[in-house]
């Protein structure tokens, strides 16, 4: 049981790691609204764990993580910019990113806390 609480958990880090460094990008995109020709930005990460749960590789998937090379920052290079000036960052599209992605961050940081509360149950011996 330790041992998925242990893996469980560096998925979770992981998945931490990734909703923090989009929120970063969020608002960074937000800051630069007003930006001619600024372009907006993405995290990709999603779709690299996907391919490797399709390839079956899922189970060794966390041992081959380290640091940040994984989440990967890609330019939102389409034309789908209203404005004039080539910027291309709909302030509200930015916000409900953004509120989504604090609701898992938080569902994250809820499930980390739980795991503990259960290791601690565990260590007291009730």
């Amino acid at each position: 049981m330790v041992n998925r609480l242990l893996f469980s958990g560096r998925q979770i880090e992981k998945a931490l790691d990734v909703a923090w460094k989009r929120n970063e990008i969020i608002s960074e995109n937000i800051a630069n609204v007003d930006t001619p020709g600024y372009k907006r930005k993405d995290v990709q990460f999603e779709d690299y764990f996907n391919s490797e749960l399709k390839l079956g590789r899922i189970s060794n998937f966390n041992s081959r993580l380290s640091g940040s090379e994984k989440i990967k920052v890609i330019y939102d290079s389409s034309n789908y910019s209203y404005r004039l000036d080539g910027n291309n960052v709909d302030v509200e599209r930015e916000m409900a990113i953004m509120a989504e992605n604090t609701i898992r961050y938080n569902t994250l940081i809820n499930r980390i806390t739980g795991q503990l509360n259960k290791i601690r149950t565990i260590i007291k011996g009730g």
